[in-house]
């Protein structure tokens, strides 16, 4: 029989035996009781849930619901103020650099060197994070391709599009290989076109077996590229099922939202 682990002893209703779970593959991303608290108030409470090898799961909820943070914690950004968050089998605070070599986080808004151009930028990250030279330029190539970088490789970052400046991003933190992406809004003030654009790019990773957890406002995109769907309400997970029970309830996501969310009771 497999021994209970500390934190199923800690938090005995978050967990239930693999052989009950019907699932396969190895644990990507685990919250475990994940909280942070600024004095009184709780940010997010509570937090727990699993994400597979190869799952493309979408992170839902309005604005202010613990999103962000919730996704802070688990890349290590923010400390928790209780509970445990994994990569790939390792706890990314006391487990940083060997979590990390499993991880790729795309913020939102995320920064870049806006005087560099997106060849000079991938060279110095790839530099920077150890990657050999003989296979710098080999990924750096990949990358250019996978992320459709092509005509803009020799231009200044910031006299790029936002929808080239995020593909830019996404490109970075795809440098070292990870199995594992959590993506903040990786559309958020994009037109349609730079949407479709970033969306491809995404689909391109979900062919490649990646573990992605991904935050969106675009319900299409839901649709579109989950598979699951993880939502978060005032600071506490509310709801964790796949995107087919809501296609089949019949009811419109975008109903679904407002009522998950509360604020049909407010009209």
């Amino acid at each position: 029989m497999r021994e209970t682990s500390e934190d199923e002893k800690r938090y005995p209703n978050k967990f239930r035996e693999e052989s009950a779970m019907e699932k396969s593959g190895r644990l990507m991303i685990e919250a475990v009781g994940l909280s942070k608290y600024y004095g009184d108030f709780a940010a997010i409470e509570d937090v727990s849930f699993q994400i597979r090898e190869g799952e493309v799961v979408a992170f839902l909820g309005p604005n202010g619901a613990g999103k962000s943070t919730t996704m802070k914690l688990l890349t290590g950004y923010l400390a928790p103020s209780a509970g445990t968050a994994r990569i790939a089998g390792y706890d990314v605070f006391t487990q940083r650099l060997e979590a990390s070599r499993h991880l790729g986080y795309l913020p939102e808004n995320g920064p870049l060197y806006a005087d560099m151009t997106p060849i000079g930028l991938l060279l110095f990250f790839a530099e920077a994070r150890g990657i050999p030279p003989e296979r710098r330029r080999q990924r750096i190539h990949e990358l250019v391709e996978l992320c459709a970088l092509e005509s803009v490789v020799g231009k200044p970052i910031g006299k790029l599009s936002r929808g080239y400046r995020q593909r830019v991003g996404m490109a970075q933190v795809l440098l070292h290989e990870p199995d594992v992406l959590i993506m903040d809004e990786p559309t958020a003030g994009l037109d349609p076109n730079q949407i479709h654009e970033v969306r491809e790019t995404i689909r391109r990773l979900m062919a490649q077996n990646k573990t992605i957890l991904l935050s969106t406002h675009i319900l299409q995109e839901v649709e579109a590229m989950a598979t699951r769907i993880l939502f978060i309400n005032d600071g506490r997970l509310v709801f964790d099922g796949p995107v087919d029970e809501i296609v089949r309830s019949g009811k419109p996501m975008d109903e679904w939202f407002r009522e998950l969310s509360g604020a049909t009771a407010a009209v």
